[in-house]
């Protein structure tokens, strides 16, 4: 397993990739499209769900990947649960850790610290945080009455929707818009941006400075 995290130089290709899902895994489906059409240089070594229902699971057999299924409320604590994903992740020798709408909190080890990424449909640190997840996102947003959302990929840590941001893409509120509407126009900024950001780890271009991400020339 690689050490020093971000990497400060390009990663050995294809990067190692971990996806954690809990709902009906777009955003997985998304990086297998991405890695098929060659415009994403990663595998994905691991999908692991937090739950037994969620309809990523059978995309990701129909992709190909096996599916580690690690229900949460099979688990007593926080840390338990993330010690049995990250002992997965460990398993697999994933580099990178995406959460792709895992909505359970984990506690991140020191040797996965600025090694999970996670993605948000605002641009934080607006309408983020606990209780904030799916369609509630994009309904606080028009009910603002804000004129531009977005997107958010940033390095995962111990709280909901924080850490260093990565990479934001933003797109227009429109006026007749409903939160579905809004939502599929985020969720297509997602699909540019998540990919962005894997590169860009990838790449070691990533720096941290007083707890602010740096992306180098």
């Amino acid at each position: 397993m690689r050490t020093g995290y971000p990497p400060t130089a390009p990663l050995d290709s294809p990067i190692k990739l971990a996806v954690l899902i809990s709902g009906g895994g777009t955003t997985l489906n998304n990086l297998v499209s991405r890695i098929r059409e060659s415009q994403l240089d990663a595998k994905i070594a691991l999908v692991l769900a937090g739950q037994e229902d969620c309809g990523g699971i059978q995309k990701a057999k129909q992709a190909g990947l096996g599916c580690e299924i690690v229900p949460r409320r099979q688990f007593r604590s926080v840390d338990d649960f993330s010690l049995a994903i990250f002992d997965a992740c460990r398993k697999a020798n994933v580099d990178l850790v995406t959460l792709a709408g895992f909505l359970s909190l984990i506690h991140i080890p020191d040797d996965f610290r600025y090694r999970v990424m996670n993605i948000h449909p605002s641009l934080i640190p607006a309408f983020c945080g606990q209780g904030f997840y799916g369609h509630k996102v994009h309904e606080a947003a028009l009910d603002r009455g804000v004129k531009v959302s977005g997107c958010t990929v940033h390095f995962a840590d111990n709280q909901y929707d924080h850490g260093p941001i990565i990479v934001q893409k933003s797109v227009p509120v429109l006026e007749s818009d409903t939160p579905e509407g809004l939502a599929k126009r985020v969720f297509a900024a997602e699909c540019e941006a998540y990919p962005d950001a894997i590169r860009l780890f990838a790449s070691g271009k990533l720096i941290i400075e007083h707890g602010r991400l740096v992306i180098s020339a």
